[in-house]
Parts: structure tokens; C-alpha cells; sequence
């Protein structure tokens, strides 16, 4: 049901949108690019990064988040930074794929029932390999040298762990809502999402406190973009679920709503039997990856769900 999924991205966006705003994401950035690593260290710390954190984030933050990584160290080295984004890349998406949270498509198989939440892990291997073996073609292409750390610091701003820990809480509960209460797993989400607007009343709370305590002037810097708490508006969670992806959410509803036009008219069983019937699973597993490179894969995906 396309409400359980929009409702479970919602959630997931509304986090990530948090962390990001927390300086979650920049405060890593910073740290990676004052540590001083040499290019070839970059480029297999940003796959590395960017094949664990897929399975938690979505894939677009994480690949967006690296590449920032990239074109900080490398920003004097086009081929460096090419190379090394297109690893991260493939590291993200082969990441995703081994987790239920990583992609849409894999949300979807698991919301379905078509495939239980821990059989996603028996493909940790592949998914590594699938990394692993174009990474290590590609890393003969990588520049030697090892550029200045830049002096750039970030504080994660005051609640950003704890975001952190409760968005980690939300997994949790979506899981167990659907593998041992059997409940859809949009529950768990959307449970975890009530405790991040509670958790956010506290944090705009505090932020109204510190305004009454250093005066008039805090308004003044409120809008400057600073990273201290004062240096910025109250936070409101509304704003930030107001900055969710909604462009791309409304483009799932038309795809799902297309492929389920076309699964009633009876074209996805036709296709799906002439596949998987006519050409034998494998073949059409083949022809499916090949498709899901020139147009969107959730149309492959939900016809094969």
C-alpha cells in the first residue's frame, strides 16, 4: 500500500532532515577532511563510509554527504574526484541492498512480505562483492599524493546524538513491529516519529530559554547560520518535516500508481510470466538489472513483488 510506504519514507526524511540540521553530517564531513588522508585513504574511507551508511540513511544522503568529503579534499583533482564518486556510488547502492532501509525497492519487497527482514543480511556478501571488485579496479586510477588537511571544524549542535540514538530507537521498533507483532512496519515509524516531535518540543524549549537569558541580540544572530546555539531561529520540527523530499514522494505515488494500473489491466503478470516463465529466473534477473540502468528500477521491482 502506497500509504505505508509514503508515511515510512516521511519519517525516515523527517530524521535524516534532522540530523542534517543538527550538523549530523557536516560535523563528519569536517572531521574526514582535517584528518589529512592521503587520496587513495579517501577514496576507499568515503565507499566504506558510504557502504554501511546506506543501509540506515538513504542512498541520495549518503552519496551527497561523500561527495562533499571528495570534492573538499580534491577540489585542484577532476579525475580524483570523479573516480571517487562514482565509487561511492556503487557503494552506496550495493549497500542498500542488503538492508531493508537502504532503497525503496528493498523497502518495498519487506513491507510486502515478500522477503522477511533478516534473509536481506544472506545478501551482505554479494552486496560487499559488488563493491569491492569495481573499487578495487577503479583504485588503480586513483591520483597517489596526499593533500593539506584542511582546518575546518563542526560541532554537532546540541541534541544531534540523541537524534541520532532515537532515529536508531524508530529502526528498532519498526522491526519488531513487523517481525514478531506482525503489524506493518510503518507503526514502529511513525511511533518513532510522535517521540521525535516530542524530543524536538524540548530542543525549541530550551532554545526560547536561551533567548530570554542572553537578551535581545540573540534575535539579532539568530538568522547569521552560525553553529552555536545561538546563532540561529528556535528549531521547529515542522519546518523540518515541511523540507521533506516531497518532489520525489509524489514521484513514487505515480509510480505506483502506474504499476498498479498496469498490474490490474493484467500487463505486469503477462510480462512477469513472459520473464520468469519464458527466459528462467536467472536470464530474467539479468534482463531486470539491465532495464533498471536506463529507466527507474521500482517499476522492475514491484512487478516482480
Amino acid at each position: 500500500r502506497f500509504s505505508d510506504l509514503f508515511l515510512f519514507l516521511l519519517a525516515a526524511m523527517t530524521y535524516i532532515n534532522t540530523m542534517e540540521e543538527r550538523q549530523v553530517f557536516n560535523a563528519l564531513r569536517a572531521w574526514l577532511v582535517s584528518r589529512g588522508f592521503s587520496l587513495r585513504s579517501v577514496f576507499w574511507i568515503t565507499g566504506l563510509l558510504a557502504f554501511f551508511i546506506s543501509p540506515v540513511a538513504d542512498n541520495l544522503t549518503t552519496a551527497l554527504l561523500m561527495a562533499a568529503v571528495v570534492m573538499a579534499v580534491g577540489a585542484d583533482k577532476p579525475a580524483f574526484v570523479s573516480i571517487a564518486c562514482i565509487n561511492i556510488v556503487v557503494a552506496a547502492n550495493a549497500g542498500g541492498a542488503f538492508s531493508p532501509f537502504g532503497d525503496i525497492t528493498t523497502l518495498m519487497v519487506w513491507q510486502k512480505g515478500v522477503v522477511h527482514f533478516w534473509q536481506f543480511f544472506d545478501l551482505f556478501v554479494p552486496s560487499a562483492i559488488n563493491w569491492l571488485v569495481p573499487a578495487a579496479l577503479m583504485s588503480f586510477a586513483v591520483p597517489k599524493g596526499r593533500p593539506a588537511a584542511l582546518d575546518e571544524a563542526v560541532e554537532i549542535r546540541h541534541g544531534g546524538l540523541a537524534v541520532i540514538a532515537l532515529f536508531l530507537l524508530t529502526i528498532v521498533m519498526a522491526v519488531t513491529a513487523h517481525n514478531f507483532l506482525h503489524l506493518p512496519p510503518v507503526l514502529g515509524m511513525m511511533t518513532g516519529l510522535g517521540l521525535l516531535k516530542f524530543y524536538g518540543f524540548y530542543l525549541r524549549q530550551r532554545e526560547k530559554k536561551l533567548q530570554f537569558e542572553r537578551g535581545p541580540e540573540w534575535q539579532s544572530m539568530s538568522f547569521n547560520g552560525g553553529n552555536n546555539d545561538a546563532d540561529r531561529a528556535h528549531f521547529d520540527i515542522f519546518n523540518i518535516l515541511a523540507r521533506a523530499e516531497w518532489d520525489t514522494l509524489m514521484f513514487f505515488y505515480g509510480v505506483v500508481m502506474c504499476v498498479g494500473g498496469l498490474g490490474t489491466l493484467g500487463y505486469l503478470a503477462l510480462a512477469s510470466h513472459s520473464m520468469y516463465i519464458g527466459l528462467g529466473p536467472t536470464w530474467a534477473n539479468v534482463l531486470v538489472g539491465v532495464m533498471s540502468a536506463i529507466v527507474p528500477k521500482i517499476p522492475h521491482i514491484t512487478k516482480k513483488s
